[in-house]
């Protein structure tokens, strides 16, 4: 299965228009979304062309094939206007024998064993780290990267981790 992975759109029609073609682009089976989706909090600028009634549009057309978990940015409102689930705090996932709980990123993490990939977003910023065996993976964000980050996603496929920017460029790998 190959999986790609991606956070903080927070209302960017343009972001999410070159995350989806990027989506069809590397045909993954599956698009997990860690987080703030819509709503581009208080703490960001708005992001370009921020347009949230798109975005629904947009992802709603491809409902089945998305995973999705809640971000700070999240709330009830938008579980109203999406057509699939993002309100799940955590997924658990275990693709061709890695285990994996993705999260936004915003709260401490759960208590996972060791050899786990904990996938989160929130900060906006690309990160690859292993720590007393538990492996930390963030995307960076599709709309407002931070800390001179690229706009881009991550994908994971035969047991390997790739982020990419969105022209198809790996900016980093993890095995």
């Amino acid at each position: 299965m190959k999986l790609m992975i991606a956070s903080d759109i927070h209302g960017s029609a343009f972001y999410c228009r070159e995350m989806l073609k990027a989506f069809e682009r590397e045909h993954a089976d599956k698009l997990l979304l860690l987080g703030d989706i819509l709503y581009h909090g208080p703490r960001n600028d708005l992001p370009k062309d921020y347009a949230p009634k798109e975005v629904i549009a947009m992802l709603n057309g491809i409902k089945e094939r998305i995973l999705c978990v809640r971000g700070n940015c999240d709330t009830e409102v938008d579980q109203m206007v999406l057509e699939f689930p993002v309100l799940n705090e955590q997924i658990y996932l275990c693709i061709e024998g890695i285990e994996m709980l993705a999260v936004h990123g915003h709260k401490p993490f759960p208590s996972v064993k060791k050899r786990t990939v904990i996938l989160s977003g929130h900060t906006h910023v690309p990160k690859c780290e292993e720590k007393d065996g538990i492996f930390y993976l963030n995307p960076g964000s599709v709309s407002i990267p931070k800390e001179g980050s690229a706009h881009g996603y991550m994908l994971f496929e035969q047991n390997e981790f790739v982020w990419k920017d969105f022209d198809g460029n790996i900016t980093n790998e993890f095995r």
